[in-house]
């Protein structure tokens, strides 16, 4: 018996990396998953890996900044599977790198603060009223050490979508604690990500420097992070809730 049988988890941003691993991991423990995303390709590979391996999955394409496609995304899973126990608000973009605050693109600001906030709480506007519905529910919204702490790699917008998302996670948390659901963020360090990928592909000297600030000496993998994830959305953390948890081998600590 997996620890989440008969349990419904819905993982945006679920095509790759952090939110294929989660999506892969919710589903060996036996929860139903929906995999969202707004790339198909990817999307429907994690479902087809989902169910070569013996789980119940399925794909939508979303774009979580288009409030239309998010409500449609959380009806169709109530349609698909009738509730909605866990929900992963993972799907978020980079924006640009190494470029100072007075020089950075309007609309790329625009873009990742539409993503990677706008987005995390249009999630949770559509998502919560269900799960007030069934008296209980788990959400985990995808924030970063770049939102514990500043960094002049991740570049403004990064930086202050990630923040916003801890602070957003937070006042969700207290304003559902009583009506038994928990609202908590991961925050993950240097993960070996597709996104982490792109960037060591234009920056390569900079895979060195990021290996020499964590204190565990090496990256993070995305199956590390789902971990977290999956205990934050258990049972097990039952009485956590209102919490960054920072999944960085120790990068915040120094």
């Amino acid at each position: 018996m997996g620890q989440f049988d008969d349990k419904v988890a819905l993982v945006t941003g679920g095509g790759s990396g952090i939110g294929r691993a989660t999506a892969l991991a919710f589903a060996m423990e036996g929860a139903k998953v929906v995999v969202a995303d707004i790339d198909v390709r990817s999307g429907e590979d994690t479902v087809r890996a989902i169910d070569e391996a013996g789980g119940r999955s399925v794909f939508m394409r979303v774009d979580v900044s288009r409030a239309v496609e998010v409500k449609s995304m959380v009806e169709e899973t109530l349609k698909i599977f009738g509730r909605l126990d866990c929900a992963f608000n993972n799907a978020g973009i980079a924006g640009v790198t190494h470029v100072p605050t007075a020089a950075y693109p309007e609309d790329i600001w625009d873009e990742v603060i539409n993503v990677n906030l706008k987005g995390v709480w249009l999630c949770m506007k559509f998502e919560l009223p269900p799960m007030l519905a069934q008296g209980k529910g788990a959400i985990v919204n995808t924030s970063s050490v770049a939102g514990l702490v500043g960094g002049r790699v991740s570049g403004a917008a990064y930086a202050a979508s990630k923040h916003g998302v801890v602070g957003l996670t937070k006042v969700a948390a207290l304003e559902y604690a009583k009506a038994g659901i928990r609202v908590n963020a991961v925050c993950p360090g240097i993960i070996r990500t597709p996104m982490v990928g792109r960037l060591l592909d234009d920056h390569p000297e900079a895979e060195a420097g990021f290996v020499a600030v964590e204190p565990v000496g090496r990256l993070g993998t995305p199956e590390e992070v789902a971990d977290v994830v999956l205990w934050l959305c258990s049972d097990a953390a039952s009485f956590v809730t209102g919490h960054a948890v920072a999944v960085d081998g120790g990068y915040t600590a120094q």
